[in-house]
């Protein structure tokens, strides 16, 4: 990975960097991301993202399938899935460092026209690569344009435009195509994940998503499970629980307030589907993970 982008990664995310090492930024999309211990376990459902890592190593899981992100890396997620990650190298002196950007499907698609790319069929959600040297040379010039903030509403859309167009030109580009293509197995589905996330306590018929993603039902479980690995109710259990636990670790909510927030009805069958994902009950979890970021 090219000095400068680690030097200015590095300047920039050890000022403004939270205590759980993110730096939101004001491009949007964007955040920087700077931790000096191995991390606890993250549970998420990601967005299309690409994320390049310039220094440490964080393991991402997927399924059964488990990718090592090291300096000079770029981790590409093209799809909403469920992951598992844990940042697995660092420390005070050789923090791990990353820059990360959620992908735009509407810039991808307008891309796509303008460089006559045609579709591909739908890859693998999460896909490792080199980083490329214009995307490295781009996420530099993104970093810069945070130290004059005045710039930042005038240069942002064309940066952010440059950054899409050389991962469409690069490794990335037949991974994420797809993405600006309406008609794509992942858009339509993305279509009926945006449903769900925005009502998740509420139960979704899988007739209406199966609807929203313009398939047959029988034919949305086949590539709802593809895309994200898991069944529609498993998505949305996941997201319950996942969205329970930051109520608690956040907002220090209570387990059953959590729990009827996120759609429960009842507190024992939250309490055993949070352990059969996290590994142990909600509070026994919480204060875990509590204990781990006050000693790190």
């Amino acid at each position: 990975m090219p000095q400068p982008l680690l030097d200015a990664i590095r300047r920039y995310a050890e000022v403004h960097a939270d205590p759980l090492g993110i730096a939101r930024v004001p491009i949007s999309g964007m955040n920087l991301v700077r931790t000096t211990s191995i991390g606890e376990l993250q549970y998420g459902i990601q967005r299309p993202l690409i994320c390049l890592v310039v220094q440490g190593t964080k393991e991402v899981t997927m399924g059964s399938r488990t990718l090592a992100f090291s300096g000079g890396d770029s981790m590409l997620i093209t799809a909403d899935v469920p992951t598992v990650s844990q940042i697995s190298r660092a420390s005070r002196i050789v923090p791990y460092l990353s820059f990360a950007l959620y992908l735009d499907p509407a810039l991808i698609a307008e891309l796509s026209t303008e460089m006559k790319a045609v579709s591909v069929d739908d890859g693998a959600p999460l896909t490792l690569q080199p980083t490329d040297g214009e995307v490295a040379d781009t996420a530099l010039r993104m970093v810069r344009l945070l130290d004059r903030p005045a710039s930042i509403p005038m240069l942002q859309a064309a940066l952010v435009r440059e950054m899409h167009y050389w991962l469409l030109a690069g490794r990335h580009g037949p991974a994420i195509r797809h993405l600006g293509f309406p008609d794509s197995h992942a858009r339509r589905i993305g279509r009926a994940v945006d449903a769900i996330r925005a009502d998740y306590a509420v139960a979704q018929p899988v007739e209406n998503l199966a609807r929203i993603a313009g398939m047959s039902v029988s034919t949305f479980h086949h590539h709802f499970r593809a895309v994200t690995s898991l069944s529609p109710l498993q998505f949305q259990k996941q997201l319950r629980l996942i969205e329970a636990r930051r109520m608690m670790l956040a907002e220090s909510a209570h387990a059953s307030n959590a729990a009827y927030a996120v759609g429960y009805e009842s507190v024992p069958q939250f309490t055993r589907e949070y352990r059969r994902l996290f590994g142990q009950p909600p509070v026994r979890d919480v204060e875990a993970a509590r204990q781990r970021v006050t000693a790190a």
